[in-house]
């Protein structure tokens, strides 16, 4: 798992959605469920009371410790202990001292996967994504779920596989020349006609 930032923006969707249950990700695998978040909305509970919504436009998969790019690659250990958890709750870990990084932890209890939350509409890198959001550790290990205040909404968006595209994952070269040239990097191609009109019912940011 990486410890990279890349350049973001933000944005909200304010289309009727369903609440995803966490308990949903205790079943398939990190590269089954990567790709299918992406279209996907994050939503953040601000103390406020108001939730920003945040449509999911990039994810990475880390699958299990034969993965020599995931965590769980080292065995399970204080620090990775939530991902053996039954999918449905947050990892969020400390890159570099710096970068909170967030994941959402997918499959049976006992194997160790995660998602990594990469970008969102209009907020590109998982380091900026979580300092947009105020996500920090005390999320970790947590639900996906409102009671968190961090949860997933379906809008009824469906990304068509033609429009999803595949790469090598970001900042693994550590895991050898074959995890790290896995193709579990996903994100919505930018030419998809679908992307704009999501960006379209976007409301105006504040001034």
């Amino acid at each position: 798992m990486p410890c990279v930032t890349q350049e973001t923006t933000s944005a909200s969707t304010t289309a009727m959605s369903d609440l995803i249950k966490p308990e949903i990700f205790s079943t398939k695998n990190a590269p089954t469920w990567a790709p299918w978040l992406l279209g996907k909305v994050l939503v953040r509970m601000h103390a406020d009371g108001n939730a920003a919504h945040h449509v999911i436009t990039e994810t990475e998969a880390y699958n299990g410790e034969h993965d020599l790019a995931c965590h769980a690659s080292k065995g399970r250990t204080a620090r990775t202990d939530v991902m053996y958890r039954a999918g449905g709750v947050w990892y969020v870990y400390l890159c570099y001292g710096v970068h909170e990084m967030l994941n959402l932890v997918v499959g049976p209890e006992g194997f160790p996967a995660a998602v990594l939350i990469r970008g969102l509409q209009g907020i590109n890198g998982p380091g900026r994504l979580t300092k947009r959001l105020g996500i920090a550790r005390a999320l970790n290990g947590q639900p996906a779920d409102v009671t968190s205040g961090l949860y997933l909404e379906d809008s009824g968006v469906v990304v068509p596989r033609k429009w999803i595209q595949t790469a090598p994952r970001i900042g693994v070269n550590y895991a050898g020349p074959i995890w790290s040239k896995k193709p579990w990097r996903y994100f919505i191609d930018p030419a998809w006609p679908g992307l704009a009109a999501l960006q379209s019912s976007q409301p105006p940011p504040p001034r």
